[in-house]
């Protein structure tokens, strides 16, 4: 008989990964380690740290889509490694694209013939999608004014407070004065009369915002198109209009078909829409698109020709991933104007049971209105004992992360939580967050109030400073900014 031996050079491979010594060793977490690890065990270590992250579905913080189909999420793994700006060796996924951008276009009514091509492209997102739009109304207005003999050295742009801060980087990183029309207590967008008010010879534009990331609520695009339009023809200025529907510009088209806030409008010159949002498409994919060719200056746009062809490109990024444009495509044809409709129906649906369930609380306001973005956006009628930034802290321990915030200049002292309605947000987690926010209202109601030691208030908030309720309340909201965070850099969750 032979006897054979065979000699393990490592003896970790026969252990599971759970017994080897990668799991009870420290790794280097800020700098790259001496040594190569089992993959097994670099997986096991990454895979036990996300668990710590928040669930993705029951993050009602954000707008950006957290399910897809499994045959959508096969096709975005099989064209992971595809860098889409390399067109003329993916010429397939660059046609995607523009049909992508021609659908959307269309979509929002722009003057196209049957068979014109659309002016526009995919994004990262809208932030890069209204950096785009920015400059290409930058550079519009300086070319008129140097042909004009005029400065345009002063550019500005005329937003409401309550734009998304994309729209303060595009200004203070292109050096454009942002007049800011503020807000007022139950006015939480964009006054149409008051921006045009503040229109001058430098504005490159006004924004207008479908879809408020503080309320959901659409802005009057159609009243502001009218005052600017007739302000244009008194002054000469041909103020054009931007639409900022990151959020709305795939809700409106299908359940409010009657709103006129696109293309429809002549002064609307160009429009951003996030598809990763309720475009349905998972984060990563934004679109702009412009009216006509010539609201798109020729000389923002750039010719490359080392990748094998001469391509255009007019992004601030180069090189990005194929899977998301091919994940809106698939969207696009699976869907359909009926399935996209059914989709939008059902989050509104959904809004209106977690809205009543809220309602019969009789313990907040709802700041939100029932026209625009599907989300509920209330407020506790009485901080005399506790707030908003406790309730979000106490439905953490149920899974749901629900942000609490203070509202932009002048309503700075206004507090709400915001709850957004997605695709994966059924009717029955809308009756299950209601009862967990009544569990925690319950339990708030049994301890002592914080906000009374904050304010110097007796046992049944009588307030023993003389401080005005505004500066009492300012004062709490401040405080508890710093403890969220505080715990937010302790516990990773944003």
């Amino acid at each position: 008989m032979v006897l054979t031996r065979t000699e393990k050079d490592n003896n970790e491979s026969v252990c599971s990964t759970f017994g080897s010594r990668y799991v009870r060793a420290a790794l280097p977490k800020y700098a790259i380690g001496e040594n190569s690890i089992p993959k097994d065990a670099a997986f096991q270590i990454i895979k036990d740290e996300l668990m710590l992250d928040g669930n993705p579905r029951l993050n009602l913080a954000s707008f950006v889509t957290t399910w897809m189909e499994p045959e959508c999420d096969k096709l975005i793994m099989d064209s992971i490694n595809k860098n889409y700006v390399d067109m003329d060796e993916y010429p397939v996924t660059t046609e995607l694209q523009n049909r992508c951008v021609n659908m959307i276009a269309r979509l929002f009514n722009a003057p196209l013939g049957e068979s014109e091509t659309a002016v526009g492209v995919g994004t990262v997102g809208s932030s890069e999608a209204i950096m785009l739009a920015g400059l290409a109304f930058k550079r519009k207005w300086q070319n008129k004014r140097k042909a004009e003999g005029k400065p345009y050295d002063k550019p500005n742009i005329v937003t409401g407070a309550n734009v998304q801060v994309c729209w303060e980087k595009f200004a203070r990183y292109f050096e454009v004065e942002l007049k800011e029309v503020k807000l007022s207590e139950g006015y939480y967008v964009m006054d149409p009369d008051k921006a045009a008010e503040m229109v001058d010879e430098n504005t490159i534009c006004v924004a207008a915002i479908l879809g408020s990331t503080l309320n959901g609520e659409f802005e009057d695009v159609k009243r502001l198109n009218d005052l600017l339009v007739k302000k244009n023809e008194e002054t000469g200025w041909n103020t054009p209009i931007h639409v900022d529907a990151a959020s709305g510009g795939f809700i409106a088209p299908f359940i409010y078909p009657e709103l006129e806030w696109d293309f429809r409008l002549p002064l609307v010159k160009s429009i951003n829409v996030s598809g990763h949002k309720y475009g349905l498409v998972y984060a990563g994919i934004g679109w702009v698109v412009w009216r006509a060719q010539e609201d798109l200056p020729d000389e923002l746009i750039f010719h490359i020709n080392y990748l094998g062809a001469d391509q255009p490109t007019f992004t601030l990024n180069f090189s990005k991933g194929s899977s998301q444009i091919i994940a809106q495509y698939y969207q696009l044809i699976r869907l359909g104007f009926e399935g996209y409709k059914n989709v939008m129906e059902n989050c509104r649906e959904n809004m209106v049971v977690l809205r009543e369930g809220i309602e019969k609380t009789e313990r907040f306001n709802i700041v939100s209105k029932e026209m625009g973005v599907p989300l509920i956006a209330f407020s506790l009628k009485d901080h005399s004992f506790h707030n908003e930034f406790e309730i979000s802290e106490m439905l953490r321990r149920f899974g749901w992360i629900v942000p609490a915030y203070t509202m932009p200049a002048d309503a700075q002292h206004i507090t709400v939580l915001r709850v957004v309605i997605r695709e994966d947000f059924s009717r029955t987690l809308a009756e299950r967050l209601v009862a967990d926010i009544v569990k925690v209202l319950h339990e708030l109601d049994t301890l002592p109030s914080k906000i009374s030691k904050k304010l110097g208030t007796d046992d049944v908030g009588n307030v023993k400073g003389k401080k005005i309720e505004k500066d009492l309340l300012m004062d709490v909201i401040v405080g508890w900014r710093k403890v969220v965070k505080e715990r937010k850099k302790m516990n990773g969750v944003c």
